[in-house]
């Protein structure tokens, strides 16, 4: 899907949910640059407010391209601000702070993303906005939250530290290896994002009920600890490091042309699993009798079988083989995989986006995998460049003369006007 394209374009005349909908987000990196750009897909109104000259800190990021103006978009960037406008605004300094609180009332969100306490000390705290706009949905996403004493507050928090602290890197690891980490992305940013997403929606909901506006509060911890709720849970149930885990089969098998996964949980698909790959004899061998004997000879009997089966097979074939015997397996994909799949083209799940450098392959990102069938997916737009809409958001929502403006440019309030 191209930026601009339309599908399920007969969905167009209902608009979208969230048409309607303002958000003024003081956000960086992904943990609610994911959400908000989520919530602008569904159709809600977004203002980014970041730095007038540096931008947000996810800008920064590598890989990277180099915008009109001379600035590095960076990848992390990239990926999580289409469909949104930006407005360069110096939050540390006393006009940047008065002009922020200016806009509070136009809007039916605000949402940030800083350390824990960072907006307070600034005077923009939920409190501080509330004040102003005492319907305000505030929603704060941290690394630990912001309603209680932690005794984490005064560290940075990164995806990667938030899912080491759940649990799940110490659940995985496997004999003396190091820890693999970030197995799955940026798991901590995006799940924390969509629990904020839906605590913004929960709130907008209560209002309308209501006419109250509250806290929403997000920390990145948490979000994992749901994520990895095996942890803890398994834990409670007896079971411990260095111990067989799980009782099923869930593993990884080689194909001809790389590898594919397999998951057995149940006598019955196991017993679909012998007879595909012709050792009907495991059905008799008493040491395969219970899930924990899969487990004990996984590596001496069961995978030599499996994969001497799919020796001549690709990994698809092997998945398709594997399904069409009632037996859950997928192929285990590269990038280059996942960008040819035809359900993810069917889905609309890459978005391409042109380069602004001299680099002439697109820049790919993941479509919105929310599909309702009233809602048309896209059109998308590019992302905004450092306080593109600085000057159109100031003048439409408050008002500001061009004299004015000008002053708020010359003293770095704002950022600078963007060459045409």
């Amino acid at each position: 899907m191209k930026l601009g394209d339309v599908g399920n374009p007969g969905a167009a005349k209902y608009g979208k949910p969230l048409d309607g909908v303002r958000i003024l987000a003081a956000e960086q990196m992904q943990a609610l640059p994911f959400a908000t750009q989520l919530m602008a897909r569904l159709g809600a109104d977004v203002v980014k407010v970041e730095h007038p000259t540096e931008g947000e800190s996810g800008r920064g990021a590598l890989p990277a391209m180099t915008d009109p103006n001379g600035h590095r978009a960076g990848a992390t960037f990239l990926r999580n601000n289409l469909n949104k406008r930006s407005v360069g605004l110096d939050l540390k300094s006393p006009k940047g702070r008065e002009l922020f609180l200016a806009l509070v009332p136009h809007f039916d969100v605000v949402a940030e993303n800083f350390r824990a306490g960072t907006m307070q000390r600034l005077g923009l705290g939920y409190d501080d906005v509330a004040a102003v706009h005492p319907g305000v949905i505030y929603a704060s996403v941290s690394g630990f939250g912001n309603t209680i004493e932690s005794p984490y507050d005064s560290w940075a928090a990164y995806a990667s530290i938030a899912e080491a602290m759940s649990g799940i890197y110490d659940y995985m690891q496997r004999d003396d290896a190091p820890p693999v980490i970030g197995p799955a992305g940026a798991l901590g940013d995006i799940s924390s994002a969509l629990f904020a997403t839906i605590g913004i929606l929960a709130a907008l909901r209560h209002r309308e009920h209501t006419g109250e506006g509250q806290y929403v509060d997000v920390a990145m911890l948490d979000a994992m600890v749901a994520m990895s709720d095996i942890v803890p849970n398994y834990w409670s149930m007896g079971m411990r490091p260095g111990g067989l885990g799980p009782l099923v089969i869930v593993d990884g098998f080689r194909a001809k042309d790389g590898w594919f996964v397999v998951q057995v949980g149940r006598e019955h698909q196991f017993e679909r699993l012998a007879k595909l790959v012709g050792r009907p004899d495991w059905l008799h061998d008493k040491r395969l009798a219970t899930r924990e004997g899969w487990r004990i000879h996984l590596d001496a009997v069961i995978r030599p079988a499996i994969e001497q089966w799919a020796a001549d097979k690709t990994k698809l074939e092997a998945a398709f083989a594997m399904n069409d015997e009632g037996i859950a397996s997928g192929p285990i994909n590269s990038a280059p995989d996942v960008i040819a799949d035809p359900h993810v083209a069917a889905r609309n799940m890459i978005v391409e986006l042109e380069r602004t450098d001299d680099v002439a392959e697109p820049v790919l990102i993941p479509g919105n995998p929310v599909k309702l069938s009233k809602v048309t997916q896209g059109p998308e737009t590019r992302w905004p460049w450092i306080g593109e809409h600085t000057e159109d958001v100031l003048r439409d929502e408050l008002g500001l003369s061009d004299a004015e403006l000008a002053a708020l440019r010359a003293d770095g309030v704002i950022s600078a006007t963007l060459p045409a």
